[in-house]
């Protein structure tokens, strides 16, 4: 099965005060996923959005709109059900962040969602080997602060984390995505490309998405 490139959007860079306005300029231009970075102040320092504010946006109707729940919390397989229940079309939680990963991926799917794990920069693969969610998070920034500069040898660890998984599972990169980052993640075998505060700190976001897409070759 093979893939198609897709650009998420991520609402952490987003205007708050002006979120469904923002959201649906990028879904004009072409967004199909949107991203939602959800931070406990615990396992990162910064302490973001709950449930609520997906919920929120799901009820904006924006069509054939996918919600990718990015959970940057502690014991994260207590909160899942919530995000569920809001809306998430994807829920992907960190390996590093529980003991229960497995039991997690499985909590996940009996709850109508696609499972995704996520890893650290610094943090080996190893997981990946033991198990194969529905989609893998390879971070290329050290969760937890926006607007930081993609590490440069993330390539190496996408293409190695894209031979542990073959060609059917979802490979998603977050941090530091932009114009001149996004075809190297791409070319190493990435399909999902977080795009934060290079779109919404844009000019003009729906511009810099038709920027970042063609540089990720979507």
């Amino acid at each position: 099965m093979s893939l198609n490139r897709r650009i998420a959007p991520s609402i952490l860079a987003a205007n708050f005060a002006k979120l469904g306005d923002q959201v649906r300029e990028v879904v004009d231009a072409g967004a199909r996923v949107i991203h939602v970075d959800i931070m406990d102040g615990h396992f990162v320092p910064p302490l973001t959005m709950g449930p609520l504010v997906l919920s929120a946006l799901v009820d904006q109707g924006f069509e054939g709109v996918e919600y990718d729940v990015h959970l940057m919390v502690e014991r994260p397989e207590q909160h899942i059900a919530d995000f569920a229940k809001a809306g998430a079309h994807n829920i992907t939680f960190h390996a590093e962040a529980t003991p229960h990963v497995n039991y997690t991926v499985q909590k996940i799917r009996e709850l109508g969602c696609t499972a995704g794990v996520a890893v650290c920069p610094a943090t080996p693969l190893d997981v990946f080997r033991e198990i194969t969610p529905d989609l893998a998070l390879c971070m290329t920034v050290n969760p937890g602060w926006g607007g930081q500069s993609f590490i440069e040898s993330s390539p190496d660890k996408i293409a190695r984390l894209r031979s542990i998984l073959g060609d059917s599972v979802e490979l998603e990169v977050d941090g530091g995505i932009d114009v001149s980052t996004a075809g190297l993640a791409a070319d190493a075998g990435a399909t999902l490309f977080v795009a934060g505060s290079a779109l919404f700190g844009a000019p003009d976001p729906a511009q810099a998405y038709h920027d970042i897409a063609a540089a990720a070759g979507v």
